[in-house]
């Protein structure tokens, strides 16, 4: 009760007795609505710059504005001016490129560009490329870069010389980028896709170099093997002739191989697990009858 009271006396003192509303009303309207317009005029008059982000003004008499506001809130002339905000953070974009090489050859190439707006130009850029600087020039400096690079190399060699050609395309597009005012923090080949004809063309090579070389290899082996057939032979000509000169020239030389192949013999016999019993005559261990032998000679 006592609410409704203190309200219904705050009311009469807007509204006379009269029951039309007073001049203290109409008063107090005004200044509510001086301040609801007050305070939206100084909303509008404030912007903010997120992190990774920078801001310039465009006024309406007065174009592009060259200061460039870095991150925090500023202030703006509503109506005047507005705000124009950029994100300056490295952005990834892949883009492909369907192009021919020295010899020919199709190939599509995707490359892995990270590209942001150099800060101090963003007037420069806003006036001649707009806020989607990077749809308009990048794919178009990419392709052109591409095709350049290619064109001065074989379809094995892009294989091959990898890094060379990822190199010539990363210079190239520095230089191409900077005259846009487009800084490229990283530019790399993340795929390299040949067309299906010269994929089997390259298989067929390898195969046909892989059967060439095997081939090759087995000419190798077969002519090592005829050349120590040939050695072998030689050596046991050469052997054979120095025993048969030995053998004329010294009777004893047969004896002599005999006792050393019969102490080879019984040397793997003693130091065999397995017990032997084999006639001395098959083991060639008949050593008496070789001192027998000179004295059958000379009975004759």
């Amino acid at each position: 009760m006592a609410s409704q009271q203190a309200i219904k006396n705050l009311m009469q003192g807007f509204i006379p007795k009269g029951g039309k509303p007073g001049k203290g009303f109409i008063g107090s309207t005004g200044a509510l609505i001086g301040l609801t317009i007050l305070g939206v005029g100084f909303n509008h008059s404030l912007f903010n710059v997120e992190g990774g982000h920078r801001a310039i003004k465009f006024a309406r008499f007065g174009g592009t504005q060259e200061k460039i506001y870095e991150e925090g809130t500023h202030f703006v002339l509503p109506w005047f001016e507005w705000p124009i905000i950029y994100d300056v953070r490295a952005k990834p974009r892949n883009i492909a490129s369907l192009t021919g090489t020295k010899d020919l050859q199709m190939v599509n190439i995707t490359v892995r560009v990270l590209s942001r707006p150099v800060e101090t130009q963003l007037p420069h850029i806003y006036r001649t490329l707009g806020q989607d600087f990077d749809e308009r020039v990048l794919p178009s400096i990419v392709n052109e870069v591409l095709k350049s690079v290619c064109a001065q190399f074989n379809a094995s060699q892009l294989i091959t010389q990898r890094e060379k050609v990822s190199k010539l395309i990363r210079e190239q597009l520095h230089l191409r980028a900077s005259h846009f005012n487009i800084a490229l923090n990283d530019v790399s080949l993340t795929h390299i896709a040949f067309s299906p004809e010269f994929t089997r063309a390259v298989e067929a090579k390898q195969i046909a170099q892989q059967e060439a070389q095997r081939a090759t290899f087995i000419v190798d082996r077969a002519k090592q093997e005829k050349q120590s057939i040939i050695v072998r032979a030689e050596g046991e000509a050469k052997s054979a002739t120095l025993i048969g000169d030995a053998v004329k020239n010294s009777p004893g030389f047969l004896e002599l191989r005999r006792l050393d192949t019969a102490r080879d013999i019984a040397h793997t016999i003693a130091t065999s697990n397995n017990r032997v019993f084999v006639d001395s005559e098959a083991l060639m261990l008949n050593v008496n009858n070789l001192q027998e032998r000179p004295e059958e000679k000379k009975q004759r």
